[in-house]
């Protein structure tokens, strides 16, 4: 029988928990190989763009990312380390269903909904403008569409609204903005629902006149950054960068990117004064008729005398 030295034992005694703290480390390794992809994905952001939401996010004529949105968060990294990754600019239904599916953390210019909310968290709002109604002529507002067809959004936020609210339009979904206005300017529909900077933006970026922007619709875009509700370490780093940008700075980026946060006084005027000017005309008709009534039942009292 061979016996161990003491000094032996406890060599062999140190040789087996050494033999286990390597085996953990190789198995380590090896899951960390077999998966690269949720690694890489907790460590970086992947922000998805839409591709026709100016002035907000959209892709320019030379395929850059631009607006507003994206000159916030480049103004946020300066004062936090966000680790974002831009995937290619997409309509707004695609990103949403990508971040349904998982290949999307980070969206933006974002308006909180019930069925959006149930897979994404959204930061406090950065910007709000109201949706107005677009057409060639001023209209006095929704109610007077009964029947007509009306231009709106498809998936954003205020399609929802404008159905629930008025089902008796015959709602018209268009994939962008700046499609909706063409098919209004055509003739093809008789308005259309779109956010007042949206609307002001597009015409100035592809010399569109001929239409009045009018009154607002009573649905405001409080427009937010949301991300995936699993993943809540992206919100509390957005917040805090959020907070630490001066609100002087912000005012600046607004006036940048000219977003008109309120519809234009003169829509309402406009369509007010076209009013009175058709209640004028009327009275004017039926006193130059009255006078002409006057004169010549004088003329034929005078001829009776």
């Amino acid at each position: 029988m061979i016996r161990l030295q003491p000094g032996a034992a406890r060599l062999q005694g140190d040789v087996v928990p050494f033999k286990l703290k390597l085996m953990v480390l190789l198995a380590g390794l090896m899951l960390a190989l077999l998966l690269p992809g949720r690694s890489q994905a907790q460590t970086v952001w992947r922000f998805a763009p839409e591709i026709d939401y100016g002035p907000f996010v959209y892709q320019d004529r030379q395929g850059r990312v631009r607006g507003l949105s994206v000159d916030l968060l480049d103004e946020m990294r300066r004062h936090a380390d966000l680790p974002l990754q831009m995937l290619p600019p997409r309509p707004l239904a695609e990103q949403l269903a990508a971040v349904r599916r998982g290949e999307v953390d980070l969206l933006s210019s974002l308006r909180p909904t019930p069925e959006r909310a149930q897979y994404l968290s959204f930061s406090r709002p950065y910007v709000r403008v109201p949706a107005v109604l677009v057409a060639r002529t001023a209209l006095s507002g929704l109610q007077a569409l009964e029947g007509r067809a009306v231009a709106v959004g498809r998936g954003y936020a205020v399609e929802a609204h404008v159905r629930q609210h008025h089902p008796g339009v015959r709602w018209q979904p268009v994939d962008s903005d700046l499609e909706g206005l063409r098919r209004m300017l055509r003739g093809e529909v008789d308005a259309l629902v779109v956010d007042v900077a949206s609307v002001h933006f597009i015409a100035r970026e592809h010399g569109l006149s001929g239409f009045v922007v009018g009154e607002p619709i009573g649905f405001e875009y409080a427009l937010s950054f949301a991300w995936r509700r699993d993943r809540p370490e992206i919100g509390e780093a957005l917040e805090e960068a959020l907070r630490r940008i001066p609100a002087d700075r912000r005012q600046a980026l607004l006036a940048h990117w000219s977003v008109q946060t309120h519809a234009p006084a003169r829509a309402g005027l406009r369509l007010w004064t076209e009013r009175l000017g058709a209640v004028l005309l009327l009275l004017a008709v039926g006193l130059a008729g009255w006078i002409g009534w006057r004169r010549r039942s004088r003329s034929r009292a005078a001829g009776e005398a």
